[in-house]
């Protein structure tokens, strides 16, 4: 298996059945490399279905990651509500590390007008007590809070960055199309090269040897994201994020997020691939 490696978010439009089994079946068959189980609507996986599914996926070669449901809000204002948001993350980290999963990807929180700092701890508050039962249950599992493309969500480079310093077993994920829209910068290759570069000052090059990066198209508008396009749909400046990658020698997973999922999947990896 390539030390970087390529696949869709959920199962490809092409599997002959809409099933995860169906999915890393044609994953395979596609020549791609990994698939991201998408729990965004709830985990509504048993334990056997992912012991069987990882057991799947090892034998196709194709590399799993979760990600976890929308509905989580660690600064929510009703205590009900943080509390689901932890039983949703460490659902997904459950059923996740069943199937083989290498990372949970997650949604952090909304702002809701507070102070962004004040955020920041009450996430890592959070987040630190549900890692410390996840280490007692001695989980391989990274836990990813992903870069948001909205200014209304918690997810800014540098808080999943400085979240990834501070708290164990929590890496970044790094979705450069929501990071694009959020900022209306960071689309060349030397600003990526700059967020490779601020990744491994502050984590270290074993991050860029294990990286969760998510790639689309997209439309955003003055707070940001509107919604994911096809990468040729979109201003996105993919073919220099690759090129980035190639040249960093970024290892790990690369998730395309584009409507088309495979082929976008499929374009990527080949784009990687003529790269010099």
């Amino acid at each position: 298996m390539a030390d970087l490696l390529f696949g869709p978010a959920g199962v490809p439009l092409s599997a002959k059945e809409r099933s995860t089994e169906s999915g890393i079946q044609r994953v395979a068959e596609l020549g791609l490399e990994c698939m991201e189980l998408e729990f965004v609507q709830g985990v509504k996986m048993s334990e056997k279905t992912a012991l069987f599914l990882g057991q799947l996926a090892r034998k196709k070669g194709v590399a799993l990651s979760a990600h976890a449901p929308y509905f989580i809000n660690f600064n929510a204002r009703e205590p009900e509500k943080v509390l689901a948001s932890q039983e949703r993350l460490r659902q997904t980290i459950r059923i996740g590390s069943l199937s083989g999963a290498r990372s949970v990807v997650f949604h952090a929180a909304y702002y809701l007008n507070d102070p962004p700092q004040k955020v920041y701890y009450t996430v890592k508050t959070q987040l630190e007590e549900i890692v410390t039962k996840l280490e007692a249950a001695e989980r391989n599992i990274r836990i990813r809070p992903e870069v948001t493309g909205r200014s209304s969500q918690f997810g800014t480079l540098d808080e999943v960055i400085n979240l990834s310093s501070e708290v164990n077993c929590v890496a970044p994920c790094i979705d450069f199309a929501h990071w694009y829209a959020r900022t209306g910068k960071f689309n060349t290759y030397a600003e990526f090269i700059a967020i490779f570069t601020q990744v491994a000052n502050k984590l270290g090059r074993a991050a860029l040897d294990n990286m969760h990066i998510h790639i689309s198209g997209i439309a955003y508008g003055k707070k940001g994201e509107i919604k994911h396009l096809n990468l040729k749909d979109s201003d996105f400046n993919y073919l220099d994020l690759i090129k980035a990658v190639k040249d960093l020698k970024v290892k790990g997973l690369i998730i395309n997020e584009s409507p088309n999922l495979e082929e976008d999947a499929l374009f990527l990896q080949e784009a990687y691939a003529s790269q010099t």
